[in-house]
């Protein structure tokens, strides 16, 4: 089941995510989560008092409806909650017809005529709808897969910006007490063929996003000020002849290296390292296998980035971080085949590496070699990444269902929680509460 290669890797280089840091907004990680995975990008949250149970009648503080289709995480500062979403016009049964022939996979595909994306905030405490406003408006967009939203991407947000992102519909940046919108750009487009769905990034003066389409495969860093072009890097591994196996979806990490920082960004077939500041090319690791579609974040530690691969069938590499050019033959230190995610990110606990797949099975690999420690059905449907928060596990699925489990190298269940509608989204974590965006709903839940 597992390639290793090394079976303890040397601690060459301590390795943090930097590319989203609670300090830069000027408050502590338990008052902000800023972009998609929390304040360090993994999953980790730093709350200690979370609740293990809930229920609709049962430590829910409010829950309030939100407008339209989005599957973005939220993001919170200054006590304000923010979301995008998607206000979509329909076509008539026979104009979608028309729109999709030809098409592949086209009955996976939905077609609207008019799009607005837009973005919505809340008050922390209460609840309370504060602004809710348009940011692009789309005239015939492209088709989009039914498991998809036009507002998939996670915004960012720091020093009272928020910064949204739609793929090849736009990125602009917001000003968070006047709701006003600073800059907009959408020169970048890409054939997405189901939907954006790449959350970007914030390193120092600049906000990162992988284009990774049908047609053209790129990563772009946009001036934070004004919006404008920094630097723009073509993927340069070679892809399968198959437009349809060159796409991704995959959110990018910030990391510090030995040798500086580097940008750590998984398209289809390859795994990249890239200077943030120049987008130059460090390294790239080939999967060895067929992975495209590619969403699960990556995480990083013990000197390594952890890769999913997704479609057809998902692998997990363990990549050594430090090489140059290709290191497929040389850097990739273990592999695993069996039961890895194709949308759910990877959860690191220590030396515990945790992986929950679509159909809820849950593994723990030892992060350094792939040894696999215990494997469980948990159940149910997933698509959002794990929290990790006091020593424990949240894995929220598509009907409802939230499993506790405790980190370590056991299975331990802690508690089952249930709710009247699922997550697509990833939550957020503040003030010792879950922000748990559902398909129509935003609830806070503490204890």
């Amino acid at each position: 089941m597992h390639v290793p290669i090394l079976r303890t890797v040397a601690a060459f280089v301590c390795v943090h995510i930097i590319g989203l840091l609670a300090s830069s907004a000027g408050l502590s990680a338990s008052d902000t989560w800023p972009g998609f995975r929390g304040p360090t990008g993994d999953g980790h949250a730093a709350s200690t008092d979370l609740p293990t149970s809930w229920s609709e009648e049962h430590n829910i503080t409010w829950k309030v409806p939100v407008p339209g289709q989005g599957h973005s995480s939220p993001v919170v500062a200054d006590g304000q909650i923010w979301l995008t979403t998607a206000l979509t016009t329909e076509l008539t049964e026979e104009q979608k017809k028309a729109g999709l022939d030809g098409l592949p996979d086209r009955d996976s595909l939905n077609l609207v005529d008019s799009l607005s994306l837009r973005v919505v905030c809340f008050d922390l405490h209460s609840g309370r709808q504060i602004h809710d406003f348009e940011v692009f408006a789309v005239d015939a967009p492209e088709p989009i897969h039914y498991t998809n939203t036009y507002a998939s991407p996670t915004p960012v947000i720091q020093d009272g910006r928020l910064y949204v992102h739609f793929g090849s519909y736009g990125t602009a940046a917001i000003d968070c007490k006047t709701g006003e919108v600073l800059w907009r750009n959408n020169d970048f487009r890409v054939d997405h063929q189901n939907g954006p769905g790449s959350s970007p990034v914030l390193w120092q003066d600049l906000l990162i996003a992988n284009f990774d389409g049908i047609d053209q495969q790129f990563v772009v860093a946009l001036h934070i000020e004004d919006g404008k072009l920094a630097w723009k890097t073509d993927r340069s591994g070679e892809l399968s002849s198959s437009p349809q196996m060159k796409k991704a979806y995959c959110t990018p990490v910030v990391v510090e290296t030995e040798r500086g920082a580097e940008l750590i960004s998984p398209g289809a077939f390859w795994v990249y390292g890239y200077n943030p500041r120049t987008g130059s090319e460090l390294w790239k690791a080939n999967y060895g296998n067929s992975g495209y579609s590619t969403v699960p974040c990556p995480v990083v530690g013990h000197g390594m980035a952890y890769v999913c691969t997704s479609f057809n069938k998902s692998r997990l590499l363990a990549v050594k971080l430090g090489g140059q050019g290709d290191v497929s033959q040389t850097h990739v230190v273990w592999t695993s085949d069996s039961q890895i995610p194709k949308k759910p990110s990877l959860l690191l606990s220590g030396q515990e590496l945790l992986c929950c797949n679509d159909t809820g099975v849950m593994t723990c690999f030892d992060a350094l070699d792939g040894q696999e420690l215990w494997r469980v059905r948990v159940g149910g449907n997933i698509a959002a990444s794990p929290i990790l928060a006091g020593g424990q596990v949240y894995l929220f699925d598509q009907e409802g269902k939230t499993t506790v489990l405790k980190a370590g190298r056991e299975h331990i269940e802690v508690a089952v929680n249930e709710l009247n509608e699922g997550c697509n989204a990833s939550p957020a974590i503040v003030e010792d509460a879950f922000i748990i965006r559902t398909s129509q709903h935003l609830y806070r839940i503490e204890n």
